[in-house]
């Protein structure tokens, strides 16, 4: 405890500017596409990202990774896609990459993608895709950089999941993130739900009405009482070093001595 609260003195100065990678996280995977059955929603395969805080982020070079069921991530070039540089998801605002091979059943994407590779087909079943802030290329689950996952969905067989993998999917059902991407409790199977014909959204999309009711300032109430006090402070002490710990305030994959700067700037009544 004495490491522990020496750090507060250190860490101030990093409460301000901190990053709202935290609130990026992926919202709807399908992986249908590519298929000739008349029972497939889609042509191509698809991967939605969603900004749930209150400020843009500057997502350039981050990678969205797919890892079969027990395959590594981004095992090859084809399984992973690099956003470009300048690419920026707005508050309560969405990201959608349209991927894989084109199929011949199904129908086009009913929006626009904001990008489109040929890399990265996603299993119409059993798999799992990953959201990085840095390149984590051919690496087996739990191998990956310290502090580069910012989210990770998996669904049926596949391991590597946030708690419980999703259910299976199938050429007409895609994996869709409750509250319209708002959900995250970090179980993969109580954030989603299996959803036949699930419908993509864009950055032209516009944004989730029911996004922003918790001001940043409050997010360092971890248990939602209403204000930052001593019981938040033992959650984020008894996760420290925790990966995906929702006390993981500043999105740098682990629980540290900025969130603990975060959670002290903003002690008291959330405002």
């Amino acid at each position: 405890m004495t490491n522990r609260l020496a750090l507060l003195v250190a860490s101030l100065p990093l409460a301000i500017g901190l990053s709202a990678t935290a609130d990026v996280r992926i919202s709807q995977v399908y992986g249908g596409g590519g298929s000739s059955g008349a029972t497939a929603t889609y042509k191509k395969d698809f991967v939605e990202l969603f900004n749930a805080g209150s400020d843009p982020v500057d997502v350039s070079g981050w990678v969205i990774a797919y890892g079969s069921a027990t395959g590594n991530w981004a095992s090859s070039p084809s399984n992973f896609f690099t956003l470009p540089k300048g690419t920026v998801i707005a508050p309560c605002g969405y990201l959608l990459l349209a991927c894989g091979t084109a199929g011949t059943g199904g129908a086009d994407l009913p929006v626009v993608a904001d990008f489109v590779t040929t890399n990265i087909n996603i299993s119409a079943t059993n798999g799992k895709v990953a959201l990085f802030n840095a390149p984590n290329a051919n690496v087996a689950c739990g191998g990956e950089a310290k502090g580069t996952v910012v989210d990770k969905v998996s669904f049926g067989t596949a391991n590597c999941a946030e708690g419980t993998a999703v259910a299976a999917l199938t050429n007409a059902t895609g994996a869709v993130r409750n509250g319209g991407g708002l959900i995250d409790t970090g179980d993969n199977a109580a954030d989603f739900t299996v959803v036949s014909g699930p419908v993509p959204r864009s950055a032209a999309s516009g944004t989730n009405p029911e996004c922003g009711g918790k001001p940043p300032a409050c997010a360092p109430d971890l248990d939602d009482s209403g204000a930052v006090d001593a019981a938040d402070l033992a959650a984020l002490l008894g996760d420290w070093d925790v990966a995906g710990s929702p006390a993981d305030l500043d999105g740098d994959g682990v629980v540290g001595a900025s969130d603990l700067a975060a959670m002290l700037n903003a002690w008291g009544a959330c405002k």
